[in-house]
C-alpha cells in the first residue's frame, strides 16, 4: 500500500464533527477500552512487507517539498558561507533585530540549515554510488600507450674469434676480434583491452543493495526535513511564548510600581502602616525578578532560533505575531497511530535494511560462485632505428607488429574455507536483527504519538483552566483596586490579587505554547497535516480599569480555548 493512498483514505474517513467537542469525545473514547470484544489474533494481522513492499521507495509526494530559494524580501538572511569565521568583534554584533513570522521560519530553515544540506548531499552520494554498481553490468576497456615514442640507445661490445684471420702463436687458434656497436631506435607501442563479465553472481545482489542504500539516504533526507520543520516550530512558539512572559513582566512590574506608589502616598498621609509600604515593595522585587528571567529566557531563545536558521552573524530574529493557538487535531488516536506506521520513514528504512543484509549475504555467497569473462586484447608496435658497427657500417632498423586476441575467461573459487558461507550466515542474522528493530520501532512510534495526543488532550484542559483562571483574577484585581479606593480593604489584597493575575497569565502563555509544540509533534510523529486553523479572535488589546495613570495594559485571553470560538461561528 502506497502511503499516499493511506493519506486519502485517512482523509476520507474524516467526517464533520463539532470542533468544540473534539477533546471529550476523543476522551471517552480513547479512554474506554472493549473489555466485551475478543482480543484480536495478532497472527492475522498484515506484514509491513504486504504493506509496503519489501523495498519501500521514498515517496517526497507525503509531505510539501523543502524551500529551496528565498522570497525576495528574506534574501539578505541568507547563511554565510559555511567557511565563513570572524575574527572581529564588529563582525558578530547585532545590528538588526527582524521579526519573522513562523512560515519565514519554515522557509530560512529549509533553505539555510546545515543539516538539511548534509542529508541532500547524502542522497547525491548515495545516487553516484549506485550508478558505480549499475556500471558492473557494462563492459570495461582499457588504453595504454608506451613511448610517445620512446628513444633508445646504447653501445655493446663484441668479441667475435670467427672474424679474425689471425693465429695465436702459442695455441694456434685464431685471435679474437673485438667489435663496437652503438644503436639509436624510436619505437612505440599501443595496447587495448576490453573485457566483459558475461556471468556474474555478484553483480545483481550488489546492485540491489546500492539501490536500498540509495532509498534510504531519500527517507534520511526526508526525515531530516520532518525534524528541521518540527525544530523550527518548536523554537518559534518557544520565543512566542518567552516574549510574551516578557510582557507580562513588563505589566506587573508597571503594575507592582503603581502599587507601590499609592502605598507610599497613603504611608505619608497617615491612612497606611509601613508594612503595606513593603508588601508593596517585596511584590514589586518578585515582579523585577519574573522580568529577569523571562528576558534572560527570552534573549536565549532569538538566538537558538538563529543558530537553527544558520542566520548571518549580525542579524538576530524575533517573532513577528504573538502567540496563539494554530488549530485543532482532527484525526483521532486510532487515526493517527495508523497514520504514522503508513508515513514514518523510520519503518521504511528498517525493511530495506533486511533487503540490505539479504542482498549482501546472496552477495557473499557469489565468492565461491564461477565468473565467465569474454576478452579481447590488441597491440600494435613500430619501431625505427639505426646501428652502426665499428669498422663503420650503417644499418638502417624499422619495423611494425600487430596483435590481436579473443577469448573467454572462466575463475571459480572452489574452496575459501567456509569463508562465504560464513558471511552468508552472518548477513542473514543481521537481517533478522533488522526485523526485531521494526518490531521495537514500531512500539516506540506508537508510544510517541501517544504522548504527544494525550500531551495535547492536557494542554488542551490547561488552556480552558488558566484562561478561565486569567479572566477571574483580572475581574478580582479590578474589584480589590474599587474597593481599595473605597478605602474597604488594605494594599495587601490589591498585591495578593495583582500576584495570583501574574502567576495566571505565565500559566496561560505557557500552556499556550505547550499546546502548539504538541501539535507540531502529532505533525512531526504521525506524518499527517490535519489542523483546522483557528479564525483570528477579535479580542481588544487592553481592558480599561480606572484612570489613563493608572491603567494596567493586560494581553487578553480568549475564553474559549483550543479553537472552540468555531462554535460562536456556527
Amino acid at each position: 500500500m502506497r502511503r499516499t493512498a493511506a493519506g486519502l483514505l485517512l482523509i476520507a474517513g474524516l467526517l464533520p464533527v463539532d470542533i468544540a467537542g473534539v477533546a471529550l469525545a476523543q476522551e471517552s473514547a480513547e479512554g474506554s477500552s472493549d473489555n466485551g470484544a475478543a482480543l484480536i489474533d495478532q497472527s492475522t494481522l498484515p506484514l509491513a512487507t504486504e504493506l509496503k513492499g519489501s523495498r519501500p521507495q521514498a515517496d517526497p509526494s507525503v509531505l510539501p517539498p523543502a524551500t529551496t530559494t528565498l522570497p525576495e524580501n528574506l534574501d539578505f538572511l541568507q547563511s554565510p558561507p559555511s567557511l565563513a569565521l570572524p575574527d572581529r568583534t564588529d563582525q558578530v554584533r547585532i545590528r538588526e533585530l527582524r521579526p519573522l513570522t513562523l512560515a519565514e521560519v519554515e522557509q530560512l530553515a529549509e533553505v539555510n540549515n546545515p543539516n538539511l544540506k548534509v542529508a541532500a548531499s547524502q542522497v547525491q552520494q548515495a545516487k553516484s554510488s549506485l550508478r558505480a554498481s549499475i556500471s558492473s553490468w557494462y563492459p570495461t576497456l582499457n588504453l595504454r600507450a608506451n613511448g610517445l615514442p620512446q628513444y633508445l640507445s646504447g653501445e655493446q661490445q663484441v668479441v667475435d674469434p670467427s672474424r679474425s684471420d689471425d693465429l695465436n702463436p702459442l695455441t694456434g687458434q685464431p685471435l679474437e676480434e673485438e667489435r663496437l656497436t652503438n644503436s639509436e631506435v624510436y619505437s612505440v607501442n599501443f595496447n587495448a583491452q576490453l573485457n566483459w563479465n558475461l556471468i556474474d553472481p555478484g553483480r545483481v545482489p550488489e546492485i540491489a543493495a546500492a539501490r536500498d542504500n540509495f532509498e534510504k539516504a531519500r527517507d534520511a533526507y526526508l526525515i531530516a526535513l520532518r525534524e528541521l520543520r518540527l525544530s523550527s516550530a518548536t523554537a518559534y512558539f518557544q520565543l512566542q511564548q518567552f516574549d510574551q512572559r516578557v510582557d507580562v513582566g513588563q505589566q506587573s512590574v508597571r503594575a507592582s510600581l503603581i502599587s507601590l506608589r499609592d502605598a507610599r502616598a497613603r504611608y505619608q498621609a497617615g491612612v497606611a502602616t509601613k508594612l503595606e509600604v513593603l508588601e508593596a515593595e517585596t511584590q514589586l522585587a518578585r515582579d523585577q525578578q519574573i522580568l529577569t528571567d523571562s528576558l534572560n529566557d527570552q534573549a536565549k531563545s532569538r538566538r537558538a532560533l538563529a543558530s537553527l536558521l544558520d542566520l548571518p552573524q549580525d542579524v538576530t530574529p524575533t517573532a513577528a505575531t504573538p502567540a496563539r493557538i494554530v488549530g485543532v487535531w482532527e484525526p483521532s488516536l486510532q487515526e493517527s497511530i495508523v497514520a504514522a506506521y503508513a508515513f514514518r520513514e523510520e519503518l521504511d528504512q528498517l525493511i530495506l535494511d533486511i533487503s540490505i543484509n539479504n542482498s549482501n549475504a546472496n552477495r557473499a555467497l557469489s565468492a565461491v560462485q564461477p565468473v565467465l569473462s569474454i576478452f579481447n586484447n590488441f597491440s600494435t608496435q613500430r619501431f625505427q632505428g639505426q646501428s652502426r658497427v665499428e669498422p663503420p657500417v650503417n644499418k638502417d632498423i624499422y619495423g611494425w607488429s600487430l596483435d590481436n586476441t579473443v577469448g573467454l575467461s572462466a575463475t571459480w573459487n572452489i574452496f575459501d574455507g567456509g569463508r562465504a558461507r560464513a558471511e552468508y550466515r552472518r548477513n542473514k542474522q543481521r537481517a533478522e536483527a533488522s526485523a526485531y528493530e521494526f518490531a521495537t520501532q514500531r512500539g516506540s512510534i506508537r508510544f510517541q504519538v501517544e504522548e504527544s495526543f494525550y500531551d495535547l488532550q492536557a494542554n488542551q484542559q490547561d488552556i480552558r483552566t488558566t484562561s478561565r483562571e486569567v479572566l477571574s483574577a483580572t475581574e478580582s484585581l479590578r474589584l480589590a483596586r474599587l474597593r481599595f479606593q473605597a478605602g474597604v480593604t488594605s494594599q495587601r489584597e490589591v498585591v495578593d490579587n495583582q500576584r495570583d493575575l501574574t502567576r495566571a497569565q505565565l500559566r496561560y502563555v505557557d500552556s499556550v505554547a505547550a499546546y502548539n509544540i504538541s501539535i507540531a509533534e502529532l505533525r512531526r510523529r504521525t506524518g499527517l497535516d490535519q489542523v483546522a486553523s483557528c479564525p483570528p479572535l477579535d479580542l481588544p488589546a487592553e481592558k480599561p480599569s480606572g484612570s489613563r495613570e493608572d491603567q494596567i495594559l493586560i494581553e487578553p485571553s480568549p475564553n474559549f480555548p483550543a479553537c472552540e470560538v468555531f462554535q460562536m461561528g456556527g
